[in-house]
C-alpha cells in the first residue's frame, strides 16, 4: 500500500498473463467524505489486503474500468456485499455472473462526481474504457489506455514485442492494437483526450507500468501523438 496523495493510494497486486506477456496489476482506491472507498480495479483479494482496506475505511464503489479488468470484482463482492459495482457495457455483457448496479456511458451521473470526474473513451470496435481524475489530487487513473511498463520487466525477447506494441517506459502508449482500431475514428479519439487534457493532470496512475509524478501534461501529449494532436 503505497499513498500518493491526501486520501488516495495505490496497492501492487501479482502478474497475470496476457498475450505471453507478465501484466503487473495496479489497484487504486480514494476515500470519499464518510470513509467510503473506491475501488478502482481490484487486485486478487488476500488476508492481508483486506486488514490495510479495512483500516482505511468501508468499501462503497467497486469499478470494473473495461472488459480486461474483472478478474477479482467477485471475490471482492462475496466479501464486501454491501458494495456497489460499476462497469462497462462490454464487461457487464463479458461477465452475466456478476451483479452491476450501474453502467457507465457518457452520460453517466456518478454519485461521486464531486470528488472524481470522468469520462467514457469510446470510438474503438475493439474495447471502451472509462477513465478517471482525483480532482483533489490531481491524478489521472487509467487502466489499459495507457501501458508503461518498465524494460526491466521482460526478458529481451517479451521487451522487444512489448517495444513493438508501445508499452515500454518511458514512451509508454495504448497498446498498439487499440490504437490500429481507431483507425476510423481519430476525431472522436482526439476530442477525447482534450477532454482529459482539460483536467490538467499532474499525475497519471495506470494499472500497467511506470506511475508518472511530474509532467503528466507532457507525457500525455507524447504519448497519444498517433492521434496527431497540437
Amino acid at each position: 500500500m503505497t499513498e500518493i496523495g491526501e486520501n488516495i493510494w495505490i496497492f501492487e497486486g501479482p502478474a497475470v498473463p496476457f498475450f505471453t506477456l507478465p501484466y503487473t496489476t495496479r489497484m487504486t482506491i480514494i476515500r470519499l467524505p464518510g470513509d467510503e472507498l473506491w475501488v478502482h480495479s481490484p487486485i486478487a483479494l488476500t488476508t492481508e489486503l483486506i486488514r490495510q482496506i479495512d483500516q482505511l475505511g468501508r468499501v462503497k464503489y467497486l469499478i470494473s474500468p473495461n472488459h480486461l479488468h474483472h478478474l477479482f470484482i467477485k471475490a471482492w463482492q462475496d466479501h464486501y456485499p454491501d458494495a456497489l459495482s460499476f462497469g462497462t457495457k462490454e464487461v457487464q455483457l463479458k461477465r452475466p455472473d456478476i451483479v452491476f448496479e450501474g453502467m457507465f456511458t457518457p452520460f453517466f451521473n456518478a454519485p461521486w462526481s464531486e470528488h472524481i470526474e470522468q469520462l467514457l473513451f469510446t470510438g474503438s470496435p475493439a474495447m471502451e474504457e472509462c477513465v478517471f481524475f482525483h480532482k483533489p489530487s490531481a491524478t489521472l487513473i487509467v487502466t489499459d489506455l495507457i501501458e508503461n511498463f518498465a524494460p526491466e520487466s521482460f526478458t529481451p525477447v517479451k521487451r522487444f514485442v512489448a517495444a513493438a506494441a508501445g508499452i515500454l517506459a518511458p514512451n509508454g502508449k495504448m497498446p498498439l492494437d487499440w490504437r490500429l482500431s481507431f483507425m476510423f475514428s481519430k476525431k472522436r479519439a482526439q476530442q477525447h483526450l482534450q477532454n482529459i487534457l482539460h483536467w490538467h493532470p499532474e499525475t497519471i496512475v495506470m494499472a500497467h507500468g511506470q506511475i508518472i509524478n511530474s509532467e503528466a501534461e507532457r507525457f500525455l501529449k507524447r504519448s497519444f501523438n498517433w492521434l496527431d494532436i497540437d
